[in-house]
């Protein structure tokens, strides 16, 4: 299987609907390139989950004001305004986990776990609905896995194969995200060939990537810069 391709062909790889897993906290870590190709197809009613909807005309922001994102699930939504307007308005639905939670709902998607117990969010309005258990003499709340179709994820080189090396912030949910996605695609800065990468410093083996496209942005300072 050939998993380098060219950023224009993974459009046939999404269908309206799909639950899509997004890398990034803000923008580190963000497959910017791959929501770009995104914007260039007629697929609607996406359910993202994602730390957050990007920034402002950038990233996930893009794909929201394109009217294509029927749900998030995610932890920071208040940075885009316009998505709580959207929300308050039954627009946008949202799914808000607090950040560990998400972390780990993910992580147990990846590792074909059901769900999990935290005591995070007992007795608030995060709580409500969900399965309450007693252990311990203590409350804890049932959270499901979340597992996606498709998982969109970035990293800074890659080899032919797809072993994935990341850069300090932006190994953030990229890596539990690479194992939770039936298809996974990752968008990263430089590929080598095989056998460069040192084995030490690969955090996301081959196994778990189908496809590779080289990314199209670039940080200038604290800027994402789309090359030309």
């Amino acid at each position: 299987m050939i998993k380098v391709i060219e950023s224009s062909e993974i459009r046939k790889l999404f269908k309206s609907g799909d639950q899509i897993l997004t890398g990034g906290f803000g923008l580190s870590g963000a497959p910017l390139t791959i929501i770009d190709e995104l914007l260039e197809t007629d697929i609607t009613d996406l359910i993202v989950v994602s730390n957050n909807l990007g920034d402002l005309g950038q990233g996930l922001h893009k794909l929201f004001i394109q009217g294509k994102i029927k749900k998030a699930i995610g932890s920071f939504f208040s940075i885009n305004r316009e998505a709580v307007i959207a929300w308050s308005k039954g627009e946008l639905e949202i799914d808000l986990l607090p950040q560990g939670t998400l972390a780990e709902a993910i992580r147990c998607g990846g590792a074909g776990i059901g769900g999990f117990y935290t005591k995070t969010a007992v007795g608030t309005e995060l709580a409500e609905g969900k399965e309450e258990r007693v252990i311990d003499g203590e409350r804890y709340i049932f959270e499901k896995a979340i597992k996606g179709d498709v998982a969109i994820i970035k990293a800074a080189k890659a080899d032919r194969l797809g072993n994935l090396v990341y850069h300090t912030t932006a190994r953030n949910f990229n890596p539990m995200m690479a194992t939770a996605g039936k298809i996974v695609i990752a968008e990263v800065d430089q590929i080598v060939e095989v056998g460069e990468l040192d084995p030490e410093y690969i955090v996301t083996p081959h196994a778990y990537v189908d496809y590779v496209i080289q990314s199209k942005y670039s940080k200038v300072g604290s800027e994402f810069v789309e090359s030309r």
